[in-house]
């Protein structure tokens, strides 16, 4: 499961679903939030990428707050454009 997170593109996300079908194991949804839960190197395995159904940001062991920074960070890598400091997401 956790090769299947590296595959995901920097700057996109997957949902849980998607990702548990891509893993031709449909019910396996719960299964792949708790291995995004254990994950112990969230940076180098981007468990971050992956999102509710709705592409709402949830179950970030770090923070929705980090999580939101992250994949916002990427967006703008990904685009060359410039990002917003971390800070800024814990002073709202």
């Amino acid at each position: 499961m956790w090769s299947a997170l590296t595959q995901i593109p920097l700057g996109t996300t997957i949902s849980y679903a998607a990702l548990a079908r891509a893993l031709e194991n449909e019910g396996a949804v719960r299964a792949v939030g708790q291995a995004n839960h254990v994950n112990p190197i969230a940076i180098l395995i981007p468990c971050h990428r992956v999102v509710g159904a709705d592409r709402s940001l949830v179950g970030y062991a770090g923070g929705i707050a980090r999580k939101r920074w992250l994949l916002e960070h990427e967006s703008h890598v990904r685009e060359g454009t410039r990002t917003v400091p971390l800070i800024a997401y814990f002073r709202s």
